[in-house]
């Protein structure tokens, strides 16, 4: 079994910054794709950003020059940097990842969640 554990995410006033983490751990014997996801309340779960194992990256047009996904691949990690933070981005905010286990099938895998709350 692999589990994904979230952390980093709090209370900050518009304009602040953030940095997400998120450890995967487990029966992993690789790791390819890893995205974090956010999602509003009443609203859909939104893709923010995704990264490959190669480090190829892409990003919802409403985080781009704001946002920065990047991962440890030695640490089975992927962060999320958040800067000039707004009242919009606040959500729940969850990682994904696309996980080969030492049985090489591909599954894949949620985080429980952190929230990040922009607010004055």
């Amino acid at each position: 079994q692999v589990q994904l554990v979230e952390s980093g995410g709090g209370l900050v006033q518009p304009g602040g910054s953030l940095r997400l983490s998120c450890a995967a751990s487990g029966s992993i014997f690789s790791i390819n794709t890893m995205r974090w996801y956010r999602q509003a309340p009443g609203k859909q779960r939104e893709l923010v950003a995704d990264i490959t194992r190669g480090g190829g990256t892409n990003y919802a047009d409403s985080v781009k020059g704001r946002f920065t996904i990047s991962r440890d691949n030695a640490k089975n990690a992927v962060y999320l940097q958040m800067n000039s933070l707004k009242p919009e981005d606040t959500a729940d905010y969850y990682c994904n990842a696309d996980v080969m286990q030492y049985s090489k099938i591909w599954r894949n895998y949620w985080g429980q969640g952190t929230q990040v709350t922009v607010s004055s």
